[in-house]
Formats: C-alpha cells, structure tokens, sequence
C-alpha cells in the first residue's frame, strides 16, 4: 500500500531531515513511527500526503505520488492530525464530520449512517451536535478521529492520536484501532499505545530508519531505545500500564 524508495527531505540544503529512505507497508499492516523528536516522523507524513516534496519516488496503491496522482491519493488516506484544532474547523462536530464524506459526493443518507456509527462506536454520540468551541482538549481529539472514520478511508495517518486523551478515551482509541482493517501508520512517542496497537515498528533517529521488525522486539530492547533517546514503554518498566 505505501513504498518509499531511495527517499530523502531537507528544509534547507545544510542537513537532510530524512535521508534515503527506503521501507514498504503492505496492505492490512498497522506500523509504529517511533523515534525522538526531529527523528523525522512529522516529516515523513507530509511526504505521503504530498504536503512537501523531497528526492525519490514514494507510491501509494501503486499510484506514484506527483501532481496529477495527489487528489487520488489523498482520497485513500485519512490524515488524524497532531493538533486537533488544525483538522475541527466547522462549528459543530456533526458539520465536521459529514464534510469529507459529503465532499466525495456521497449521499446524506449515506453519511448520517456512518457518522451515527462511528459516533455509536467510540462512545460520542452525545457530541454530535456541540460546538467544537465549547468542548475540551480530549473530546475535540475524539471528534478529529470520528471525523477520519466517517471517511472510511483506505489507508489511516495518526500523529500522536493519544495526545490530551484520559485514560478511559485512550482505551477507547486503542480499542478501536485494533479494531480497524484498514492499513494504518501511527507516529507516537506513547510506546505502551504502540505496544498496544502495533505489530511492527520503524524506528528513526536523525532522518534514518535504525530499526524496522516486530514492535515487542524492538519495544523491549532497552539498549536500542536509550541509544535513541528513547525509554522502554512503561508497562515494561513495571510501572501500571
């Protein structure tokens, strides 16, 4: 579903933010970004979305992405931002939520059937019709991700989706997660999150993958992690989970 070949980023000619990268994710596969801040993560989302350009050739569905492919990629991909203030920019939750869908020319009947589902399946029905001003930090990021789903998106981007969460919301998106078919790439410093939902993991540090294989491999190499500025998930270190 995604490939990157040979591909690499700078913001400025002094130094690469990723370089030569190479790496494939098959279709199905949920597969944890993990790295240090500046690791190259944030920026390897762009790429895919077609937000900024480097060297290399990056295919997604075997579409390479240029110009003439981005509004057919970016029709496979949901995109749950960092920020969820950047992604929740109609007055309430509903108007967000039937956007995409509607956008795509799908039907209302259609529409209200999804987002009535995936309200129903994350708990949140009783925000479908609030304003997005008026909720907090922690449901607005539930209503970002309710807003993806609605989508149904083949392939689903998540940039730290646990971020602001409580602990009952945070299990709730592990849970669904888990749940999803759809091919999923998760950037996170949460590693329980990772632990939790992920079955492989890429690890970067300065713009280079160290490691890429099974996510309790590498989640449980103590010396591999610190060497990134990185610590063991916590449920490792016998801390409650």
């Amino acid at each position: 579903m995604i490939q990157f070949q040979n591909v690499s980023f700078s913001y400025d000619s002094a130094q690469s933010v990723v370089e030569n990268l190479s790496f494939t994710i098959g279709k199905g596969e949920t597969v944890g970004l993990i790295g240090a801040n500046g690791a190259g993560k944030s920026t390897i989302m762009k790429l895919l979305l077609g937000l900024i350009q480097g060297q290399g050739e990056i295919t997604v569905d075997g579409l390479p992405l240029n110009k003439q492919n981005i509004p057919a990629i970016r029709q496979k991909i949901g995109f749950v931002l960092q920020d969820s203030d950047n992604q929740m920019f109609m007055p309430t939750v509903y108007e967000d939520m039937i956007f995409g869908p509607r956008n795509y020319g799908l039907s209302k009947e259609e529409t209200e059937r999804r987002v009535d589902d995936v309200l129903n399946r994350l708990g949140l029905s009783e925000l479908k019709h609030r304003y997005n001003h008026k909720i907090s930090g922690g449901e607005k990021r539930m209503a970002a991700i309710a807003t993806i789903l609605a989508m149904e998106p083949e392939m689903i981007l998540m940039d730290e989706p646990s971020t602001a969460l409580d602990p009952v919301n945070r299990r709730t998106v592990i849970n669904t997660i888990r749940q999803l078919p759809q091919t999923k790439l998760i950037a996170s410093h949460d590693l329980d999150m990772i632990l939790d939902t992920c079955q492989r993991v890429i690890l970067l540090s300065h713009g280079n993958i160290v490691a890429d294989g099974d996510a309790e491999a590498i989640l449980r190499d103590k010396a591999l992690l610190e060497a990134n500025r990185m610590e063991l998930p916590f449920c490792l270190q016998g801390y409650p989970h």
